[in-house]
């Protein structure tokens, strides 16, 4: 049962990507939310402190997951490459409402505490597969050492351009399923189509 803070920041979150931060009112994440307005104040002060709150929450989520995999002892570093890209994709699949807000806020954003959050976050995920790879190169798991800037831009660039554009691609094949069906389908496939360059990238091959 999520708390009644929860529910206020998962409110904003969904107006937040429809109308964008600046033209989302305190008035109207209070009815979304279905609590009195004075709630708004009484928890995060202001709604760029909910703001905040709600990027810091997500945020934070994510690095619990990542630091996880890292320290798992009972997987190899491919194994740990997969579990990355699964949980990554999951979280952009299911929290599609504040990956939108994100890839806006990276380009508009003058708020330096979401500035701060975005990179400390990207600075994670660089530093998470910088270790996975070093220890993949010394094991001889991988064979080759792709930029980890690179190999981190093109694990996200290819995750959220694929999740904007899926109903055009749903679109471009006719499909006809229902949104639910298309969409196991579709997340399916994007997540074996990193594996398979991520492969190539660092020279994995699956008999070593």
């Amino acid at each position: 049962m999520i708390s009644k803070e929860e529910n206020i920041l998962f409110a904003a979150e969904k107006l937040f990507a429809e109308k964008g931060f600046e033209g989302t009112s305190t008035r109207e994440i209070s009815k979304a939310a279905n609590v009195n307005i004075s709630m708004i104040s009484y928890y995060f002060g202001s709604k760029e402190k909910l703001y905040e709150k709600l990027v810091e929450y997500r945020m934070n989520e994510g690095q619990f997951f990542s630091k996880d995999i890292l320290e798992r002892t009972d997987i190899n570093e491919w194994e740990k490459i997969e579990k990355i890209v699964d949980q990554f994709a999951g979280r952009v699949r299911h929290h599609k409402c504040f990956y939108r807000i994100m890839q806006r806020e990276q380009l508009h954003t003058e708020n330096p505490q979401i500035v701060q959050f975005l990179k400390e976050t990207k600075m994670s995920f660089i530093s998470m597969y910088s270790k996975v790879l070093e220890s993949g190169i010394q094991k001889g798991i991988f064979t080759k050492n792709p930029p980890i800037y690179l190999l981190h831009s093109t694990v996200s660039g290819t995750l959220f351009y694929a999740s904007n554009a899926k109903e055009m691609y749903k679109e471009f094949l006719n499909n006809t399923d229902e949104e639910e069906v298309f969409e196991e389908q579709y997340y399916s496939e994007l997540n074996k189509h990193i594996k398979y360059i991520l492969k190539d990238l660092l020279g994995y091959e699956e008999n070593k």
